[in-house]
Formats: structure tokens, C-alpha cells, sequence
């Protein structure tokens, strides 16, 4: 399986100066987009830009000859090397473009997933970052096999690989169900080859609208049948069944015992592309907590907020985080009992991570900036009997949402922590409310060593979260260890 994705890499080629070049060139197409994520791609091209800008130069082997002007700067050099701090800008790059969804952005990220493996064969992150290029592709088997090779990779599944994974097989199981039941269905479906589908198809919504849905449904199934054989991308082959089946539920006949088995397969089909198979759809019986019920479910108690810094990791405060009555944890927090205590009540974290949702807590809260992303993870990452509570939305977005703070007030991004800190001090229902740790990163990092590898990024405004807590600070204590806001 290894041997045959390698190859395929080899032959897009994935020459890092190839690659550069068009990022470079992408970015000068998106100058003038309106569209959001197109903007947040452009912003991450221009940081890599910049990088690839002011990184020192490699010497050329020698006898080379080949050299590359590179776009931002004018200057012939040498190409460099794919270094942690180049590889982390292009997997960023190829992330916003992922998102945008559009095929331009598909093939930019496919440009650089394959520079990736061709420089780090063993990367995990390009073996993620190859399968989700495939999985937007619509070539879900590829795609599961890159999904594999990273989770022969990983210690630790942190991005719900292994669940996707799972749902993909449901889905394309569904999928050849779904298929090989209306070719049984409809007679004459088999005749039309791959070279008519699009005519077949267009011919039979035609028929169907005159009148002649016997016509109509074998010509569109035949159409199906086509596509399928001849590898057509996954989703386009969803979406015409999708269609086809919305025609043929409002025919206003009675469903046949077939029809009824479609729509199942169809419906299996779509809940696996959307997450692996879920044991409990009810999360295990979890209660939702809006701003008021969970307000009232911390009243009165103690709180620490464990900060996952340099600092914490040699605190020896363990024992004493573990006396207050609510002890929060961010994100991918690490528990080490004698510097971190080994309670977890609340954990927080932003939508878009995966870490520690397994970690069994009372209270799970989930963050998240846009509603859609934050309905679409809260789905697919809560895990069944992990927790007690979660969050509704009326908790999604603690400073923006509920304090209406602009850009204005807080021009960064808010951190899990920071959101943390404002919502209580909101509530003000906490007789203590006490900041473990929190040097915004000045000591550098503690967190799961799956995460370790995670850049403190610079989309948070650090110094603006410090001055809003210290201008509340009651007191400071052990060298900036303990910030008391009550």
C-alpha cells in the first residue's frame, strides 16, 4: 500500500521550488477576492511568501547550475531545504486552502501535499494532508489508504482519523449497495456506457418531465451505473443520486419495499462521509448547558484555570490544584499529578482540535468562532459517556458572541483561555477564581506530546489577553505562578 501512494507522489514530482512558485503565483490570483476563505488563504500565502522570502540561502552543491528567481524578492538563489518552520507555513497554506473547497485551492493543496511526502516520506501530517486532498477529490480509496499511512505513523489518532476512516468504508459500502440495487431494479440500465453518461442523464430528467418516468428512471440510472464505472469523483456521483432519488420520492406513488432500501443506503451513504459510525447518537444522554444553567451549575465553587505552559510543568502544585472545587484544563492539556494535579472537571477546547475528548470530564465546554464549523465538529468529536455536560450554542464564543467585543477591543483571535478567564469573570458567581500558570506562553509550552509539535501561533493577541488580566488581578503570587481575579 505504501509502495503504490510513493509512487504516485514521485510522479507529480513535489520539487519544493515548483511548489513555492505556485504558491507564489496563487497568491497574486487572490489579490482582489471577497470571499472569506479565499482571503484567509491569501493571508497564509503571504506568511509563507515571507518566510520563503527571508530564509537563509543554501549554497549550491558544487558544479550546480540550476537556480531559482524566486517571486517575492527578485533574486536568483539556490532552492531551500523543507525545514520544520517551511513545512509548518505550506501545511497551513494547504489547510485554508482545503477550506475554500473550490478546485483551484484543491489542486494547490494537492501541489503541496505531494512536496511534502517527496521531502518527508514519514511526514504524518503530509500523509493527513494527502488523504483529505483525496477525500475533497472524491477518491475516497486513495484516500483511506494515505488516512492508514498516517495512522501507522501516529502514536496517538488526535485528529479522529481512525473515525473517519471508518465512516469513509460505510459510506462506499452504502454507496455499492445503493448502486448494485437499482441496477437490479431497473431493467436496461446496464446498456448505457461511461461515454453517454452525461447525455443519458440530461435525456432522462427530459423524460421524467414529460411524463415518461419509466423512460426517465432507466435512463438515469443507467447514467448512475456509468459514472460509476468510470471512476467518476465520489461526490458528483452522491449528488445525482441524491437528485435522482428526491425525483423519484415525489413520483406520488405509494414506495416500493426497493425504494424504501435506497433511501436507507442513500441516508447510511451520507451520515458516513459526514462521521464514523457513532455507537450512541444521543452522546450517551448528554445535557446541554446554555449561559444561565451552566452559570448555576459553578456557583459558589472555587475555581483554577491550568494554563498549558513551560511553567505549570514544574510548578509542584499539584495537591493545591487539586483542593479547589472546579479545576478547568485547556485544549491539549497534560496531566503530570505532582506539578498539575490530577483532577479535570472542565475542559475547554476549541472546536477545531481533537485532543482530549476522550479524557472523561464533567463538563465539556467546545469554542468556536463560526456557527456552521462549530455544529459540524460538536457532531462529529463528542464521544459518548466522556462527558456529562456540554456547552449550546449560546456558550460558542464567550467574548465575541456573549461580551460583543470587536476586533477593536480584542484585535485577535480569542484564546480557549482567554474566553475561559472573560466568562467567568462575566458570571462573577465564583468566590475564587484563581489563573495557574498563565505567563501567555513566555515559558513555552506543556501539552500532550501529540500536540507538542503545534506552533504558538501568532493569530492571538497575546499581549492584549495579559493587560485585560492583570488589570483585574486582585493579587499575584509565586513568581506570577497564581493570578487571583477573586
Amino acid at each position: 500500500m505504501t509502495r503504490v501512494l510513493t509512487k504516485r507522489v514521485r510522479a507529480r514530482g513535489g520539487e519544493l521550488d515548483d511548489c513555492l512558485r505556485a504558491c507564489a503565483a496563487h497568491s497574486g490570483k487572490l489579490v482582489a477576492t471577497e470571499d472569506r476563505r479565499r482571503i484567509e488563504l491569501a493571508e497564509q500565502l503571504r506568511k509563507l511568501l515571507v518566510l520563503w522570502s527571508t530564509a537563509p540561502v543554501a549554497e549550491p552543491a558544487p558544479g550546480a547550475t540550476a537556480k531559482l528567481k524566486r517571486a517575492v524578492r527578485g533574486a536568483t538563489t539556490p532552492a531551500a531545504p523543507l525545514d520544520n518552520e517551511l513545512l509548518d507555513a505550506l501545511l497551513a497554506v494547504a489547510d485554508r486552502a482545503l477550506r475554500c473547497g473550490y478546485d483551484d485551492e484543491l489542486g494547490l493543496a494537492e501541489i503541496i501535499a505531494d512536496t511534502v511526502l517527496e521531502h518527508r516520506r514519514n511526514s504524518r501530517a503530509g500523509w493527513r494532508l494527502r488523504g483529505r486532498v483525496l477525500e475533497a477529490q472524491g477518491r475516497p480509496a486513495e484516500a483511506v489508504e494515505a488516512y492508514e499511512r498516517h495512522l501507522e505513523l501516529v502514536d496517538e489518532d488526535g485528529y479522529g482519523v481512525r473515525a473517519r476512516v471508518a465512516g469513509m468504508r460505510t459510506a462506499t459500502t452504502a454507496r455499492a449497495g445503493l448502486l448494485a440495487l437499482l441496477g437490479r431494479s431497473v431493467p436496461g440500465a446496464e446498456r448505457f456506457t461511461a461515454e453517454d453518461a452525461t447525455t443519458v442523464w440530461a435525456d432522462g430528467l427530459a423524460a421524467h418531465d414529460a411524463g415518461d418516468r419509466e423512460g426517465g428512471r432507466a435512463r438515469m440510472v443507467g447514467a448512475l451505473l456509468a459514472m460509476d464505472r468510470a471512476g467518476a469523483p465520489d461526490h458528483e456521483v452522491q449528488e445525482a443520486l441524491g437528485h435522482y432519488l428526491g425525483l423519484t420520492t415525489g413520483s406520488g406513488a405509494a414506495p416500493t419495499p426497493d425504494h424504501i432500501e435506497a433511501l436507507a443506503l442513500y441516508a447510511d451513504a451520507r451520515r458516513g462521509r459526514m462521521r464514523g459510525p457513532v455507537p450512541d447518537p444521543l452522546f450517551g444522554g448528554v445535557q446541554w448547558l446554555s449561559l444561565g444553567e451552566f452559570r448555576n451549575r459553578i456557583a459558589g465553587k472555587s475555581v483554577c484555570l491550568i494554563a498549558n505552559s513551560g511553567k505549570v510543568g514544574e510548578s509542584r502544585m499539584g495537591d493545591e490544584i487539586d483542593g479547589y472545587d472546579l479545576v478547568v484544563r485547556f485544549n491539549s492539556y497534560r496531566i503530570d499529578p505532582a506539578h498539575t494535579g490530577r483532577r479535570t472537571d472542565l475542559h475547554v477546547t476549541i472546536h477545531k482540535h481533537h485532543y482530549n475528548w476522550d479524557k472523561k470530564v464533567d463538563t465539556r465546554l467546545v469554542f468556536g468562532g463560526n456557527s456552521a464549523d462549530w455544529k459540524w465538529s460538536v457532531r462529529n468529536k463528542l464521544l459518548p459517556g466522556a462527558q456529562t455536560c456540554v456547552n449550546d450554542e449560546s456558550l460558542r464564543w464567550p467574548v465575541r458572541g456573549i461580551g460583543g467585543a470587536s476586533t477593536a477591543h480584542f484585535p485577535g483571535i480569542p484564546t480557549s483561555g482567554f474566553n475561559m478567564a472573560w466568562l467567568l469573570d462575566f458570571l462573577d458567581v465564583s468566590p475564587t477564581l484563581d489563573l495557574i500558570g498563565f505567563d501567555f506562553y513566555e515559558s513555552g509550552a506543556y501539552r500532550i506530546a501529540e500536540a507538542m509539535k503545534l506552533a504558538i501561533t501568532n493569530v492571538h493577541a497575546y499581549g492584549s489577553e495579559k493587560a485585560w488580566v492583570m488589570d483585574r488581578a486582585q493579587s499575584v503570587s509565586g513568581n506570577g505562578m497564581r493570578i487571583s481575579l477573586r
